[in-house]
């Protein structure tokens, strides 16, 4: 018995070959090269009294072209501007969650929100008050801890309150 190949779908029993895909480089140079083909044709098929008009707009297609394929090329291989956030400190001696560590936590501004069905947890308001006083924002912290913007809006407000 053969050994099964799995390199994209080939080789699987039931199942064909996975369709390739072409790379923005790829499509843009195929469009550069039929441009180019398109415009010889052309070229070659007007009258010579009105060659130099269609060359000079032949000429402004390829440029065009030609600035296409550069702007997908430098999209492609410009490095994604990094994301930097503010680094934690240590936990102490009591761990993050220690009494000093939720000094000034806002109780009875929470407080309304516990009771709703949908309620946010307890520990990860906590969570988010350590990191609001550590320097992230509440959008951040509210999509990792996965909290209603509300809340960690009210936790910032009483943070920079605090200060």
């Amino acid at each position: 018995m053969s050994p099964m190949r799995t390199v994209r779908g080939r080789g699987v029993p039931g199942r064909g070959t996975a369709p390739r895909r072409w790379s923005p480089e790829i499509a843009a140079t195929l469009m550069v090269i039929a441009v180019g083909a398109a415009e010889v044709a052309v070229l070659r098929l007007a009258p010579p009294d009105l060659r130099p008009v269609i060359s000079a707009g032949l000429l402004g297609g390829a440029l065009a072209a030609l600035v296409l394929f550069a702007a997908v090329w430098r999209s492609r291989h410009t490095p994604a501007r990094e994301v930097h956030h503010p680094v934690l400190p240590e936990a102490g001696p009591d761990g993050w969650f220690g009494a000093d560590a939720l000094e000034g936590f806002p109780m009875e501004e929470i407080r309304p929100l516990l009771p709703a069905p949908d309620a946010p947890d307890l520990n990860r308001l906590y969570t988010a008050w350590i990191l609001v006083n550590h320097g992230h924002d509440a959008p951040w912290i509210s999509h990792h801890l996965d909290l209603p913007p509300a809340a960690v809006r009210l936790l910032v407000d009483a943070a920079y309150q605090r200060q």
